[in-house]
């Protein structure tokens, strides 16, 4: 099969994987090196409400929906898309915990948003509960306790893999309930969230084996400075780097090839 690992970084415009089937825009292609930093637990803290970037003409204790800022992505491993966040192909509109409530059924997946802050991912129960990664430990609790004003979002489809039935999804999340920083591979409540869902290895740390024939790439929008790609060896790193963008809004360049060109 040849050099994968030198086919990658050599890659053409044209081969960069794309949802556009005309090819990738007239983006820079940047190499993401897997890398740790601390981690980002936890989202749900003791903000107040107009700390979490809603207007006031867009309160937490409105019903919705309504949109807020965020940074986009599209992620593929191969050539395979993996995951969408793009407001030109999908609903991102959020609305309040309350109102969110009303839209749940067991086994769904929520995210809760907020401004400059890593996204909150839970598998939702019943009643009101939900199961969730917090500050080391897998608990339950309210979704509208833990919203602390965040508005959120049922992001079933956000990941492209198949989801297993909502049964299982919610065996997955209740059979870990309990568990704290030293019994469970997760680094973060979106991979856990994730994994209960899908099922996947993957979504845990150290979960694959890096290889050079499986790279995931992601595709950075960020407003006003077009669209930026980057590589990475696990799906664990790519999570980690996004989120991170999310918290930040700044895209970390860690190594750049000129342009993908030969």
């Amino acid at each position: 099969m040849g050099n994968q690992l030198d086919r990658i970084t050599h890659l053409n415009y044209s081969e960069l994987p794309t949802g556009d089937p005309s090819g990738l825009e007239k983006d820079e292609l940047r190499v993401g090196v897997a890398y740790f930093f601390s981690d980002e637990e936890e989202e749900v803290d003791d903000r107040t409400p107009s700390d979490c970037g809603f207007t006031k003409d867009h309160s937490p204790a409105e019903e919705g929906p309504f949109s807020v800022s965020e940074v986009e992505y599209s992620a593929f491993c191969s050539q395979e898309c993996i995951f969408s966040k793009l407001r030109e192909n999908e609903d991102l509109n959020v609305y309040s915990a309350k109102t969110l409530l009303t839209m749940c059924k067991p086994g769904d997946l929520l995210e809760l948003v907020a401004t400059a802050q890593a996204p909150h991912w839970a598998i939702y129960e019943q009643d009101d509960q939900v199961i969730h990664l917090h500050k080391g430990e897998i608990r339950k609790d309210s979704l509208l306790e833990i919203s602390n004003g965040r508005h959120g979002r049922i992001v079933n489809n956000r990941y492209r893999y198949r989801p297993l039935p909502p049964d299982l999804v919610m065996q997955n999340a209740v059979g870990h309930l309990g568990l704290s920083s030293d019994e469970i591979c997760w680094t973060n409540s979106e991979s856990f969230a994730a994994w209960c869902r899908f099922g996947k290895r993957e979504f845990k740390a150290g979960g694959e084996a890096h290889s050079a024939e499986q790279q995931y790439f992601l595709k950075v929008h960020l407003s006003g400075s077009g669209v930026h790609t980057l590589v990475f060896r696990s799906l664990e790193d790519m999570i980690r780097e996004r989120r991170r963008v999310d918290a930040s809004g700044i895209l970390k360049e860690l190594s750049l090839v000129n342009g993908g060109k030969e």
